[in-house]
C-alpha cells in the first residue's frame, strides 16, 4: 500500500512537471491578438456602419465571444453595447435599438464578428471597443481592440441638368450633373453616368474617387474613339459629351454621385451615394428632319423661269436638318433626269459629261457653295435645249468615329432627298402697252370718296409668266401745298402684288383710307375714301412689265406713263342747324315729357355727332348738364342727375338727323327749360380720332305745372275710460286723408302709442310701435301686463292693453307719420307728423268684489269644521269612552249625601 501512493504521487509529480513544461512552452510561443477595422472609419449619418472584429492565437474553444464597448471620448467612460453571450448586456440608453435590431452583431466565423449599426446617427460617434474574454490558460497578448467612428451629416446633393428631350441623329448631347458635398473630412468624391433601357441600366463611364476614368464594356471604343468625352468643371460640375447620337443612344439617363473615404490599408469605402435621373432622350432620325428646296437664284426666287437665248441660268439649292453641322452632304443636279453635275462630300466636283452631250450646253455648268446650306448652279449662255426640269439631289452622310478620332472614321449614308423641280423656258421677250386713266367716281365736295381707274390696254409681245406693276403718282394744285408742282408717290404695286407705300400716304393706305388694287390683269384702280383738300390736282399711273433674266433676278423690261388726270371740286365750309320740340307734354306730376331734336347740315359728308342735354329752371338761372351722347354712341349722365333717376332718363338716336329725350316721372324739381346742343365731329380715317367740325343749340323748350299732395289728420277714442284689474282697455287711433287722395297701396303708416303715469310725473313713454311695413315694437315693461296693436283697416289702428293692472292707469295718445307714393316724383314721400289728443285711462278697484269671495270661503269652512267637530264627539261619546263594567249609584244614597 505504501508502494502505491509513492507511485501515484511519482505520477502526479511528472504530470504537474508536463502541463508547466507545456504551458511554458504554449505561453512563450502564443499570444491572443485581437483586432478591428482599422480606422478612424468616417461613416455618413442614415447609412450602415460595419466594425469587423476577430481574434487569433488563442487558447480555448474554437468559437470566441465578443464584447462591445463604446465611448465619446478616447479615455472616457465606457457604455456596453452588445455581446455575444450574454442578451442583457445591453446599456439601457441602448437597449431599444438593440432590440429593435439597429444595432447588432452577425458572427462571420468562430473567431470573427461584425459589429452592425443600421442607421447611423451623430450620437453614435466615438470609440468603440471590441473585448474577448479570456479563455487562455496563460494572459498573453491584447484582449481588446480600440477603433474611431466619425459620423458627417450627409450633405451629398446631385443635381442633373435636364438634357434636350429629342436631339437629332449625328448630333452631340452634352450630360451636365453637379456632384457636391460639405467637406468636413477627407471624403472623395466620383460620378456616373448610366442609361436605362427597359429595366436594364448600362454604366457608360466613372470618373473618380481617384481621378480615374472607368467605361461601361459597350462604350469602351466610342471612348477611345473620342466619341465619349468627359469634362470636368468647377464647383463640383461634371459633363459627359456623347458625340454622333444615332438611335441606339435613346433612353432613360441617370447620374450617380458616391462618396467615399479612403482607410488605412489602402481600402476605398462607400459611405454614401444618390443617383438621379437626368431624363428621356429619343433621337430623330436624319431623313424625318432632312429638306431640300430648289428656287431661282434671285431677290424673288419662283419655281419657273422664262430666258432668252443667251442668258445666264442661276439656280439655288437649300438644304434644311436639324442636325446639319453633323452631315457631310453629297450635292447633285439633275436636268430632266440625267446628272449634270456633282459634288462629293470631300469638295470634289464632277461633271456628267455624257449628260451634257446629250442635251444642251450642260457642259458650261458649275457648282459652288455659297453658304453652310445653299449650293448654287450656274450654266452660261442657255439655249432653247437647256429648258426643262431641274432638281436637286442631296445624300447626308454621318461619320460613326468621334470628333478626336482624327477624321479616319467610317461614314454612312443617312437619308437621300430630292426637291421639287423648277421648270425652265428659254424664249424672246418684247413686250409693248398703252394706258388710259380715266375717273371713276369723281368727288363733289370734301369727304366724299374718289376713285381712278388705270387701263392697259394693246399688250403685244408680253412673255408668258410675266407680270405687270403700277406706280401711282399725285402733283397737287398750286397753293394746296407748300411745293407746288411738285409730284410725289402715291404707292406702287411691284411685279408680285406687294404694295409699296409712298412715305406721305404711308398711312392713309395702312389704315384703308385709300388702297390700290389689280381689278383685272389689265386695270389698277386707285381709291380715296374720303378725299380731303389736298387731294386735288393732277394723277398719273406708270406700268411697268416684269421679266426674269439669265441671272434668275425679275427685272423690269418696259415701264410707260399715262397723261395727267385733274381731279378738282369746289371746297365748302359745313353747317348745322338743330330744332327742338315738343313730342310729349308733362303736365301733372309723374307723366312723361319727350323731347326730338332735329338737324339740318350742309356740306359735311359723313359724320358722327355728339348731343347734350340741357336744362335751366328759369333763363337767369345756371345750365345743367343732363345727359350726353357721344359720337361713339357711349351715353352719360350728367352732374346733375340724381343717380336714382337714371333709369327715367333716355337718350337715343331715332333717325339719321334725329335724336329724342325722354324724362319718365316728372317732378316738380323738373320744372324749366330744355334743349340739344350738337356737335358734328369727323374722322380722317379710321382709327383715328374724332374731329370737330361745327356745333349748334337747339330752341328751349318748357316743361311747366303744378302738383297739391294730399293732407291728414288724427283722432284718438276708447269705449270706454274705466276698466277694472285684469281686464283688456281698447284705445283706437283713426287717421283721415282729404285733397288728391292717393290709393290704398299707395299709402301708409308709421304708429307709436305714448303713456304719461297717473302718478310718478309728467314722464312719458313709449308703449309701443309699428312701422310702416307692419313691423311692431314693443318697449319694456316692468308691470304685470301687457300690450299689443292691431291695425283694422287702412287709416285704424288699436292698442289694447292686456290684464290691465293700477300701474295702467295714465294718459295715453298717438303720434303718426304719413307716408305716400307720390304721382309726380314716382318715390315714397313722407308727411308731416300728427299728434293726437288724449285720453285718460282708470283701473278702478272693487272692495266688495274683492272680500265676497275670502268670506264665502271663510264662513263655508267654519260650518265645516264644526260639523265635523260635533260628529266626532258623538262617535266618541257613544263607541270609544263607554265602560261595561261600571255599576251605577244607587239614588238613594245620592239622595242621602244631599241630606248630609
Amino acid at each position: 500500500m505504501g508502494y502505491n501512493r509513492v507511485m501515484e504521487r511519482k505520477i502526479m509529480d511528472i504530470y504537474l512537471l508536463s502541463v508547466l513544461w507545456a504551458t511554458l512552452m504554449f505561453g512563450g510561443c502564443l499570444a491572443r491578438v485581437v483586432t478591428v477595422s482599422p480606422g478612424p472609419l468616417v461613416r455618413v449619418e442614415s447609412q450602415p456602419v460595419s466594425i469587423r472584429c476577430d481574434v487569433t492565437d488563442y487558447m480555448g474553444p474554437r468559437e470566441q465571444d465578443f464584447e462591445w464597448m463604446m465611448s465619446r471620448e478616447a479615455n472616457g467612460q465606457h457604455i456596453k453595447i452588445i455581446s455575444t453571450f450574454d442578451a442583457s448586456y445591453s446599456h439601457g440608453s441602448l437597449s431599444k435599438r438593440v432590440a429593435s435590431g439597429d444595432i447588432s452583431v452577425m458572427r462571420l466565423q468562430d473567431n470573427t464578428v461584425e459589429l452592425k449599426i443600421a442607421e447611423a446617427k451623430s450620437q453614435d460617434a466615438g470609440f468603440y471597443v471590441c473585448q474577448t474574454p479570456s479563455t487562455d490558460s496563460v494572459i498573453s497578448g491584447n484582449y481588446e481592440a480600440q477603433v474611431q467612428l466619425i459620423v458627417i451629416p450627409n450633405t451629398l446633393l446631385v443635381t442633373p441638368q435636364t438634357p434636350p428631350p429629342v436631339v437629332p441623329e449625328g448630333s452631340d448631347v452634352t450630360l451636365s450633373c453637379n456632384v457636391t458635398r460639405e467637406l468636413t473630412q477627407s471624403t472623395y468624391l466620383s460620378v456616373t453616368w448610366s442609361i436605362k433601357k427597359g429595366g436594364t441600366s448600362e454604366e457608360i463611364l466613372t470618373f473618380g474617387p481617384q481621378g480615374d476614368v472607368v467605361t461601361g464594356a459597350k462604350y469602351a471604343r466610342r471612348y477611345a474613339d473620342g466619341a465619349i468625352r468627359l469634362v470636368p468643371g468647377k464647383s463640383g460640375l461634371f459633363e459627359l459629351v456623347i458625340s454622333r447620337m444615332t438611335t441606339s443612344d435613346e433612353g432613360i439617363y441617370e447620374c450617380n454621385g458616391t462618396e467615399w473615404t479612403h482607410e488605412n490599408g489602402g481600402k476605398w469605402i462607400q459611405i454614401v451615394g444618390s443617383k438621379k435621373e437626368m431624363g428621356t432622350i429619343a433621337v430623330t432620325p436624319t431623313g424625318q428632319s432632312l429638306s431640300v428646296k430648289a428656287s431661282s437664284f434671285s431677290s424673288a426666287p419662283s419655281m419657273n423661269l422664262h430666258l432668252t437665248p443667251g442668258d445666264k441660268l442661276m439656280l439655288l439649292c437649300s438644304v434644311a436638318a436639324d442636325n446639319l453641322p453633323s452631315l457631310s452632304l453629297e450635292v447633285s443636279w439633275l436636268a430632266n433626269g440625267r446628272d449634270i453635275i456633282t459634288m462629293e462630300r470631300s469638295g470634289v466636283v464632277i461633271s456628267n459629261t455624257s449628260a451634257s452631250s446629250m442635251q444642251g450646253n450642260h457642259e458650261e455648268a458649275s457648282i459652288e457653295r455659297i453658304g453652310a446650306n445653299e449650293y448654287r448652279l450656274a450654266l452660261r449662255q442657255v439655249s432653247t435645249e437647256d429648258g426643262g426640269a431641274y432638281v436637286c439631289r442631296i445624300r447626308a452622310f454621318i461619320e460613326k468615329g468621334g470628333k478626336s478620332s482624327g477624321g479616319g472614321g467610317r461614314w454612312h449614308m443617312a437619308a437621300e432627298k430630292t426637291s421639287s423641280p423648277v421648270m425652265v423656258k428659254v424664249m424672246h421677250i418684247k413686250p409693248s402697252f398703252t394706258l388710259d386713266i380715266e375717273t371713276i367716281v369723281h368727288p363733289q365736295m370734301t369727304s366724299e370718296p374718289t376713285e381712278l381707274a388705270c387701263h392697259v390696254t394693246n399688250i403685244t409681245h408680253l412673255p408668258l409668266g410675266s407680270r405687270l406693276g403700277v406706280t401711282w403718282e399725285h402733283i397737287a394744285l398750286a397753293g394746296a401745298t407748300s411745293e407746288p408742282k411738285a409730284a410725289h408717290s402715291i404707292g406702287s404695286m411691284d411685279a408680285y402684288g406687294n404694295l409699296l407705300p409712298g412715305a406721305i400716304y404711308t398711312d392713309r393706305l395702312k389704315s384703308g383710307m385709300m388702297s390700290l388694287t389689280r381689278v383685272q390683269p389689265d386695270t389698277f384702280k386707285l381709291r380715296i375714301l374720303r378725299s380731303q383738300e389736298i387731294d386735288m390736282g393732277q394723277y398719273i399711273c406708270a406700268v411697268s412689265a416684269w421679266s426674269i433674266n439669265s441671272q434668275g433676278d425679275v427685272l423690269k423690261t418696259a415701264e410707260h406713263h399715262s397723261l395727267p388726270l385733274i381731279v378738282r371740286w369746289e371746297a365748302k365750309r359745313p353747317s348745322l342747324d338743330v330744332v327742338a320740340k315738343r313730342i310729349r307734354e308733362a303736365s301733372v306730376g309723374g307723366a312723361t315729357f319727350e323731347m326730338g331734336c332735329t338737324m339740318m347740315t350742309q356740306n359735311l359728308g359723313e359724320a358722327g355727332y355728339s348731343v347734350l342735354i340741357q336744362s335751366q329752371e328759369s333763363l337767369q338761372s345756371n345750365v345743367r348738364t343732363i345727359m350726353t351722347l357721344s359720337p361713339d354712341s357711349v351715353v352719360q349722365h350728367g352732374g346733375a342727375t340724381d343717380p336714382n333717376r337714371r333709369d327715367s332718363l333716355v337718350l337715343t338716336k331715332s333717325g339719321p338727323v334725329e335724336f329724342r329725350f325722354r324724362l319718365g316721372g316728372v317732378q316738380l324739381s323738373d320744372r324749366g327749360f330744355y334743349w340739344c346742343d350738337i356737335t358734328a365731329w369727323t374722322k380722317q380715317q379710321p382709327g383715328q380720332t374724332w374731329t370737330r367740325a361745327t356745333s349748334a343749340e337747339s330752341n328751349k323748350v318748357k316743361i311747366d305745372f303744378q302738383e297739391n299732395g294730399p293732407s291728414f289728420s288724427i283722432a284718438i277714442h276708447s269705449d270706454t275710460s274705466t276698466v277694472y284689474p285684469w281686464q283688456t282697455a281698447k284705445m283706437k287711433c283713426s287717421l283721415r286723408v282729404s285733397g288728391s287722395s292717393p290709393k290704398t297701396d299707395h299709402l301708409a303708416y308709421e304708429v307709436r302709442w305714448f303713456f304719461t303715469r297717473l302718478r310718478g310725473g309728467q314722464t312719458t313713454t313709449q308703449v309701443a310701435s309699428v312701422d310702416r311695413f307692419g313691423v311692431i315694437s314693443k318697449a319694456y315693461r316692468n308691470a304685470s301686463s301687457d300690450v299689443s296693436i292691431e291695425r283694422q283697416d287702412t287709416h285704424s289702428y288699436t292698442l289694447n292693453v292686456h290684464g290691465a293692472h293700477d300701474s295702467d292707469s295714465g294718459e295715453y295718445h298717438c303720434v303718426a307719420t304719413p307716408w305716400y307714393l307720390s304721382a309726380s316724383t314716382g318715390v315714397w314721400t313722407q308727411a308731416g307728423e300728427l299728434t293726437s289728443s288724449r285720453i285718460f285711462l282708470t283701473v278702478r278697484f272693487a272692495v266688495w268684489e274683492s272680500l265676497k269671495l275670502p268670506l264665502l270661503y271663510g264662513v263655508t269652512a267654519s260650518i265645516g269644521v264644526g260639523l265635523f267637530s260635533l260628529v266626532l264627539g258623538l262617535v266618541c261619546a257613544q263607541c270609544c269612552c263607554r265602560n261595561a263594567a261600571h255599576t251605577p249609584r244607587s239614588r238613594n244614597k245620592l239622595m242621602d249625601l244631599e241630606m248630609d
